[in-house]
């Protein structure tokens, strides 16, 4: 794991300025197809539920994220040679492991808001929504038993365990504010930064990759997983509601510390870690501004920043070993695009 909490080796790793697209629309435009393929998999998979559960499966397969991961996977697959046709089912996999995911977030967060839109759980109750999300994990890994070689179907399962296992290392440590840095920054790689680490390995394997061009495209997603992950808790303190497309300040209502409280509480005087700790103890809607003064007062964006933009160098170190191509140039341009949707957040 990168120690986010030491300095970036020297010698910065930089994208060529011939690998930084400018935009998202930029990066994906050469995956579209692609994406497009992944698109109508998932809406397929609707067809394999139980019909009376087609309006919750349509409603969660439909949506309109970013499909990240799917992404990766294309990049990923474009950097050692041609995408096929096992690269969509797994990109489709892996995403209906993250959207279960987020069902149960929303669940335990109590957001109402996701991408723009009711989260599921808001429309049809936490019931409804718990089940629905397990169901979605079911159906990922029944997918994957789908291939011929049991190591896909292996390592879908591996990863599940995994972000499941992260989500509850992080409920476990809710309001523990003498959490170490390492650990928060564990619990990132297994909840969240996981799952990219499976598209771009998964996109390897089925790419008959070398061992070597294997770990490190696996260390690309750990490393970009978890400078998007910290990036996102940033959104959650200092974006806006309109933007982000959900619902904010849903880590701290439910006792979620994320690094900028973490480093606020490192550097308060006792007063102000008292007041901190009591905020969050005591959670209110109105409780937000009020920690947003105290993230500000001990400058903690500042050095967040810096946390993401070292994870993302060790994300770009590590596409040193793939061949010069349309996909690694992406994969930089995937780097760079967070790095600036970052610096947004001190605008």
């Amino acid at each position: 794991m990168l120690a986010a909490d030491t300095k970036a080796a020297a010698g910065v790793v930089e994208a060529p300025q011939t690998e930084s697209p400018s935009s998202w629309k930029h990066i994906v435009e050469p995956v579209e197809p692609f994406l497009e393929a992944v698109s109508q998999r998932l809406a397929r998979q609707v067809n394999e539920f139980d019909p009376a559960l087609a309006q919750y499966a349509e409603y969660a397969l439909n949506g309109s994220g970013k499909h990240l991961r799917p992404t990766l996977v294309a990049l990923a697959a474009k950097a050692l040679g041609k995408i096929h046709d096992s690269h969509v089912t797994v990109a489709a996999i892996i995403e209906m492991v993250h959207l279960a995911t987020l069902v149960h977030d929303d669940v335990m967060d109590e957001a109402e808001i996701r991408r723009g839109q009711l989260t599921l759980a808001a429309n049809w109750g936490n019931e409804i929504a718990v089940l629905f999300g397990d169901c979605l994990f079911a159906q990922a890994l029944k997918l994957a038993a789908s291939f011929p070689t049991p190591e896909i179907c292996r390592s879908v399962a591996m990863a599940t365990n995994t972000v499941c296992s992260g989500e509850i290392l992080q409920t476990q440590h809710r309001r523990n504010f003498d959490r170490s840095r390492r650990e928060y920054f564990r619990v990132l790689e297994m909840k969240t930064a996981e799952l990219f680490a499976l598209s771009s390995d998964l996109a390897a394997c089925l790419s008959d990759a070398t061992a070597v061009q294997r770990s490190a495209l696996r260390q690309f997603g750990l490393a970009f997983g978890t400078a998007y992950q910290v990036y996102d808790d940033c959104v959650d303190l200092f974006g806006s509601e309109v933007k982000a497309g959900k619902s904010l300040g849903t880590d701290l209502a439910k006792g979620k510390l994320t690094f900028p409280v973490l480093l606020a509480w490192e550097r308060a005087n006792e007063k102000d870690r008292a007041r901190l700790e009591q905020l969050v103890q005591n959670w209110q809607p109105a409780s937000l501004p009020r920690v947003s003064e105290l993230l500000a007062r001990y400058g903690t964006l500042g050095p967040t920043t810096e946390v993401i933009e070292r994870y993302l160098d060790h994300a770009r170190e590590s596409l040193r070993v793939l061949p010069e191509s349309s996909g690694r140039t992406g994969l930089f341009g995937v780097t760079e695009y967070l790095a600036r949707q970052t610096a947004t957040l001190s605008e």
